[in-house]
């Protein structure tokens, strides 16, 4: 790769900025317009759970997101303040300082900072690779769990509840149901209104269908609070926010508070990464543009980094912006750029507009977006086809209602990983013979064809590591029980993509065992990865080179050389090429 091939995969939008076309710029223009005027309700609402001001909300909506868009490798996924960062870091810095004072503030700006570098660091060492190990039923999971968890927040505002934002599903929606009769009518009517005309506007207007059912919800709450009063219709609006750029801030740099923030760093790097790479790759699943796991790293990091310069506490992937995002039409990260920029513009020009913005216009139509992260597709077809796939999938999904968000994620992670594990841990060791009828006699596997009576031609699919060693050793075993006159094995590993130390220890064991028989064990097509392992090992000069075959012709040739002739001539079976040159035995009729 040339110097200018780095430096352009270093900055991701030298890609797709000279790929933007009109079209895309006018589609990216209104979504990011959209995700302008849903994070202004939002930005405020995760400032108040994450004990800071109001205003913090907003500025870790600016700057994080232009950055993350810019050097992210997701076309969709915005970032800024969420739900689950929120009330993490809450529940950490209000035990180390008061929510809301300049200590707090300092503190959390210098968690941003650190998390940042952390992320950082994890995507130029190329830990992005992790993101792998998220299965695709983890992410349809996570995300339809997500969904009702944004539902469910956002339901309480619908329809107009005075109740507190509680931090578990199971609690929010069990007010719901226990107080659902004081609900107030004309609050629910401005959601309902917003909700149903997204669903019509989106159909015929697309990208502009989320700013339409903003305008008519909130002309139609101004509507209902002029003829019948705000103190009847109960129907709340935002308020105006304030006028101003974000200041410039500076993270503290003491020992003492680098240390007492390092463990909670530490954990809100994994949670803010974990959530981010999910969110991308949900949407990926969607959308088809892949995702590059470290200049995701990267990116994230680069915008905590940044962003916390600018009175941004942790950013990371938000699913509202993101869904809504994608589902305004947006084309490229121009749109989560111009979320940002355009965020800025409108605190500063037209902030006072937002006191006529009701809540549950906002809420009805995150309800919209909500619904729409859900793939039930997707739901339908892991469900039927792989049973293993549908338990990581419904294990994600109710973790995701009834636990931390990121303890959801990692344990279907951790139970995608032990069910390919278990799999890998069982391979596939299968006989094969001559295919007779084949010119070229290519291996096959058939029970009704005959096998050499001295020689076992298995085939091993998958790696031979410390994990799988102990059912390959056992079915080794058997093998030379049930068929001791085969006292030589031709394995053919062609499937074997990696080989470790215990892998290699098993075949110079097997190796052994053969050579006690009176055989010996020959290895064919041994891959490069595993040839290496075995020869800084040393097992492959006590296996023998001369038993080492990348050629099925000279395999076969150098095998039958060595065998019993005086078996070969009473042999019937007479399955290789090379058995046409031995007299065979005639039988003495009596």
């Amino acid at each position: 790769m040339d110097l200018k091939s780095r430096f352009i995969k270093m900055l991701p939008f030298m890609r797709w900025g000279r790929s933007l076309t009109k079209d895309m710029v006018k589609a990216d223009i209104m979504a990011g317009l959209t995700g302008a005027a849903i994070v202004l309700p939002q930005g405020v609402a995760f400032a108040a759970i994450a004990g800071m001001p109001p205003e913090y909300g907003l500025y870790t909506s600016m700057i994080p997101a232009i950055i993350a868009a810019l050097f992210g490798s997701s076309w969709h996924l915005v970032s800024g303040p969420t739900t689950a960062a929120s009330i993490v870091m809450f529940s950490s810095l209000s035990t180390l300082a008061v929510p809301g004072s300049p200590e707090y503030i300092s503190l959390a700006i210098t968690l941003a900072f650190m998390v940042g570098i952390m992320q950082l660091a994890m995507g130029l060492v190329r830990l992005g690779s992790l993101v792998n190990f998220i299965s695709h039923s983890v992410i349809v999971g996570f995300t339809a769990g997500a969904a009702c968890l944004i539902a469910a927040k956002q339901a309480k505002t619908f329809f107009g509840f005075d109740v507190i934002d509680y931090e578990h599903w199971v609690e929010t929606v069990g007010y719901l149901w226990s107080y659902w009769d004081q609900f107030h009518p004309m609050v629910m009517v401005v959601g309902s209104i917003t909700l149903l005309t997204g669903v019509i506007a989106q159909k015929r207007f697309k990208s502009l269908g989320m700013i339409i059912a903003l305008f008519v919800g909130s002309c139609s709450a101004v509507f209902f609070n002029t003829i019948f009063g705000e103190s009847t219709t109960r129907i709340l609006m935002i308020g105006a926010l304030p006028q101003q750029l974000p200041p410039l801030s500076m993270p503290v740099f003491s020992l003492d508070v680098l240390r007492d923030l390092a463990s909670l760093a530490l954990a809100m790097t994994l949670f803010a990464l974990t959530e981010a790479v999910s969110i991308a790759r949900s949407i990926s699943v969607r959308s088809g543009q892949p995702i590059e796991g470290n200049q995701e790293f990267i990116g994230q990091g680069l915008s905590n980094i940044i962003g916390s310069f600018f009175s941004a506490y942790v950013a990371t992937g938000s699913f509202n912006r993101s869904g809504a995002n994608y589902d305004s039409g947006a084309r490229s990260p121009l749109a989560a750029t111009l979320a940002g920029i355009l965020l800025i513009i409108i605190v500063l020009l037209v902030a006072d507009l937002t006191s006529y913005l009701p809540r549950a216009a906002v809420a009805g139509l995150l309800i919209l977006v909500a619904w729409r992260l859900i793939n039930f597709s997707q739901i339908r077809k892991i469900l039927t086809t792989d049973k293993n796939e549908a338990v990581v999938l419904t294990v994600t999904f109710f973790s995701t209602l009834f636990l931390e968000l990121e303890f959801a994620i990692l344990l279907g992670v951790i139970l995608s990983l032990m069910i390919f594990l278990r799999k890998t841990s069982k391979p596939k060791l299968l006989p094969r013979v001559p295919n007779p009828d084949d010119r070229r006699r290519n291996f096959v596997t058939s029970v009704s064809l005959p096998e050499c009576p001295q020689v076992k031609i298995l085939r091993l699919d998958d790696s031979l590591y410390f994990g799988s060693v102990a059912h390959v050793g056992e079915l080794f075993r058997r093998y030379r029980e049930h068929y001791p006159d085969q006292s030589n094995l031709l394995l053919l590993t062609k499937g074997i993509n990696q080989i470790d130390v215990a892998g290699a220890e098993l075949l110079l064991s097997e190796t052994r065992e053969r050579r006690k028989m009176g055989g010996d064990l020959y290895l064919y097509r041994l891959k490069d990865s595993a040839t290496k392992v075995m020869n800084r090992g040393g097992y492959l000069e006590e296996i023998g080179s001369e038993n080492i075959y990348d050629s099925k012709s000279e395999a076969i040739v150098g095998i039958f050389e060595r065998l019993d002739r005086n078996i070969c001539a009473s042999c019937e079976n007479r399955i290789f090429t090379e058995c046409e040159s031995i007299e065979p035995i005639k039988k003495s009729n009596k």
